[in-house]
């Protein structure tokens, strides 16, 4: 399969990487990887059925650009970290919530999860009805004492936050602040004239040994999981095909539906982290250092599996051994991955249209981002 785009001297064993796992079904609808090493592009690579500048849905990688919104608002002294989210939006205090801080909502410990009775699709296309239903949900723990995966609403929850803060919705605030001063191929509301330029997302393909393992692993749709992805409301419809939504890509819901490449999100992360055009870095090196030191560790209640979560950012120097302590970002569920890691001066992000088992960021993942660390040592 072929391979296009450009890397810098001294980067070819990433391009060789990348090529050597586009032989097969799953990846055959195409893939995008770009890095940045400090400030600039030096790889920037992508397979057949997809164009450098395709965009893709990036599920749970949006959430990367809710919290850096919030890093920013933090950082900027609109928000308080440890001030409750009642004191913003008091209707959240409903049902035991009201002592829950912006730090553990953030950090996945809110334990509102979802609604009893399930979203509709137009609901879960859309952060401010899923603010307003859950405002008075009870918690499926006590707030504060354990931590699990606010998969599909966790920025509407900081979004509701952001907006009764600042008057501007979390997407406005990403639109004029990051997105549009970048130039940046990551929207949260994707217009009408950039619709040509989407991909729709495409089932995986499992293997009879992947399909036999999907089995075996289904959960009730009644559990947390379940819950967390909306399982259990009546209709519910296939997490693949949640970006393949007009409504989804219009409304640019912060926690699953934003539309990029991997040059818009590796862009992203390098701006946080290092600065781009000329800029100086989003983020004060305190603020980003703040946000990736990990709040919650250990097995996630939601996906049963061990996770490290810092404020709302996944804390991937606990996960990949190659990274740096204190590299952040988030994964999606078609298996992209999005991050920086400061220490070792490189921004990340992959991204690809074949969903990917089992969800989260695909297990090519690790040999890519060995071959960056590589070529940068």
């Amino acid at each position: 399969m072929g391979v296009h785009g450009t890397v810098a001297a001294g980067f070819e064993g990433v391009r060789e990487e990348f090529s050597a796992f586009l032989t097969d079904e799953e990846h055959a609808p195409g893939a995008q990887l770009v890095v940045h090493q400090g400030g600039e592009r030096v790889v920037d690579l992508w397979s057949e059925g997809v164009g450098g500048e395709s965009l893709l849905g990036v599920f749970s990688s949006t959430k990367g650009a809710a919290y850096l919104v919030t890093a920013l608002l933090v950082q900027d002294g609109f928000l308080d970290l440890d001030r409750t989210v009642a004191s913003y939006w008091p209707d959240f205090a409903a049902e035991g919530k009201g002592g829950v801080t912006l730090r553990e909502l953030l950090a996945h410990r809110a334990g509102v999860i979802g609604l009893d009775a399930g979203f509709t699709a137009e609901e879960l296309a859309d952060d401010r009805a899923i603010a307003a239903r859950l405002a008075g949900q009870r918690p499926f723990w006590q707030p504060g004492r354990f931590f699990g995966y606010h998969a599909f609403v966790i920025g509407a929850l900081v979004g509701e936050v952001v907006f009764r803060a600042t008057g501007r919705t979390l997407q406005e605030c990403y639109e004029e602040r990051i997105r549009a001063p970048y130039g940046l191929d990551l929207w949260l509301g994707l217009p009408q004239s950039q619709e040509p330029r989407f991909l729709s997302t495409l089932p995986m393909l499992p293997t009879p040994e992947q399909a036999a393992e999907i089995e075996a692993a289904a959960a009730s749709p009644y559990s947390l999981g379940g819950i967390a992805f909306n399982e259990h409301a009546p209709g519910n419809g296939e997490l693949y095909d949640f970006p393949n939504s007009r409504a989804v890509r219009a409304g640019g819901q912060a926690s699953a539906g934003g539309l990029g490449s991997a040059r818009g999100l590796a862009g992203m992360y390098a701006a946080a982290a290092f600065g781009l055009n000329g800029r100086a870095p989003l983020l004060k090196p305190d603020t980003a250092a703040e946000f990736a030191r990990i709040h919650s560790e250990g097995t996630d209640l939601v996906g049963g599996m061990p996770k490290a979560f810092g404020l709302g950012f996944q804390s991937y120097g606990a996960h990949f051994p190659v990274l740096g302590a204190g590299a952040f970002g988030h994964s999606g569920a078609s298996g992209s991955l999005a991050l920086a890691d400061p220490r070792q001066g490189f921004a990340y992000a992959y991204t690809r249209r074949r969903y990917a088992f089992p969800g989260g960021a695909a297990p090519e993942n690790t040999r890519l981002l060995g071959a960056v660390v590589r070529a940068l040592t």
